[in-house]
């Protein structure tokens, strides 16, 4: 039984291990012509699987490396990909193409390639660049070099030192699946999963390099067609029991696709508490995520607030953070009244940026000393009041 007290679903055959073959049935372009990003709506079909999910849990996706890459990479190595290699863990052998598109990442190159390149490079150019890097006083030229490459660059630089199939893959890290944010409440939804993909693309060294993942569901996976591997990860992060609980969830950029779910979820549940969701992006016009969706629930009463910080609109910018300080009074009634805080998006700044405003409210709207204030803000967590999904 769940803490519901309801029957639990029967556990599905499908996980991490032994990934769901699911279909990609829409691929919409969520952001506006002229916007700076390219983000996606996708929706993931999972019927038959016997998949389930909850409002705040996670669908990890398994996804390929670009066919162009792994032919380059394939050339480099004079190799035709019908060769065998061994990868760890592996019961049995498989084909060097096999492993390049699937099974290992091409990206992130480390120092221990570069000794071996060293190992075997003729040409006296690349054995003094290569000596170069690896000297024990050259530790920020080599990290700066190693950022701006990926393994087919340093396979091209140090074209004389020629590897075998199993001497590179030796060298490759493992192709781990990506996790994204559910956008969708299975009580709207119990046979699809939605999911809101920021779609990665850069230029570094001169090359185009894309985000492995997002580029596989944006570019690769043909709608209707490809069989996509994925499963559900469980996450702590979900809308609170009590749905005469008030809600607060801060979440700009891709970072609001699990408050999409909570609002649905919410809902369905005839919830009798408020919601109030702090957006924001870059521009209004171009970046406004969902927006017909939200003004919809805002008209129907479901959304009570929703404060919008655009970064780009005006000579300074703004965030989700200056908000919540903009309207410190009312943010502080709602937590004190029993509120629950959620944020979800960046790990490095923003999601610190809003913890150290929450600390600021706390303790200026409810007259504490800052250690008091972190002492509240400690139980706040302790209570699962304050709860982040954050990455």
């Amino acid at each position: 039984m769940s803490d519901s007290g309801v029957a639990s679903a029967p556990v599905s055959a499908f996980g991490k291990d032994n990934p769901f073959p699911a279909r990609v049935t829409a691929n919409r372009l969520l952001s506006k012509p002229g916007s700076a990003k390219e983000t996606r709506h996708i929706v993931v079909d999972i019927s038959g699987s016997g998949l389930t999910y909850t409002a705040g849990d996670s669908l990890g996706v398994y996804p390929v490396n670009r066919v162009s890459e792994v032919d380059e990479v394939l050339g480099l190595l004079q190799a035709t990909g019908d060769e065998p290699v061994v990868l760890p863990k592996a019961a049995e052998p498989c084909r060097l193409r096999d492993a390049l598109t699937s099974k290992l990442a091409l990206a992130g190159p480390t120092s221990r390639i570069l000794t071996t390149l060293l190992g075997k490079a003729t040409n006296p150019a690349e054995q003094a660049r290569l000596a170069s890097l690896l000297a024990p006083d050259a530790k920020e030229a080599l990290a700066s070099f190693l950022s701006e490459r990926e393994y087919v660059d340093v396979l091209w630089e140090f074209r004389s030192a020629r590897l075998t199939p199993q001497e590179f893959v030796d060298h490759l890290r493992k192709l781990v699946p990506r996790l994204y944010s559910i956008a969708s409440s299975p009580k709207l939804y119990p046979n699809e999963i939605h999911l809101t993909v920021a779609i990665v693309r850069y230029r570094t060294n001169n090359r185009d390099r894309v985000g492995v993942c997002s580029t596989f569901l944006a570019d690769r996976v043909e709608v209707g067609a490809t069989p996509t591997p994925v499963f559900v990860s469980s996450s702590h992060f979900g809308p609170p029991a009590d749905t005469s609980r008030d809600v607060i969830m801060v979440g700009p950029g891709t970072g609001i696709a699990p408050f999409r779910a909570f609002l649905q979820d919410r809902v369905a549940d005839r919830a009798t508490g408020r919601n109030w969701i702090f957006f924001g992006d870059q521009k209004r016009a171009t970046d406004f995520l969902y927006e017909d969706e939200w003004q919809e629930y805002l008209e129907d009463g479901q959304l009570s607030r929703l404060d919008l910080a655009w970064s780009r609109d005006q000579a300074h910018k703004i965030y989700v953070q200056d908000k919540m300080r903009e309207h410190a009074a009312e943010l502080w009634a709602w937590i004190k009244n029993g509120a629950y805080f959620f944020v979800c998006g960046d790990a490095k700044r923003m999601a610190k940026d809003v913890d150290a405003v929450l600390h600021e409210i706390v303790a200026t709207q409810g007259g504490l000393e800052a250690s008091a204030a972190a002492e509240y803000v400690k139980a706040l967590k302790k209570e699962k009041r304050y709860q982040r999904d954050v990455y």
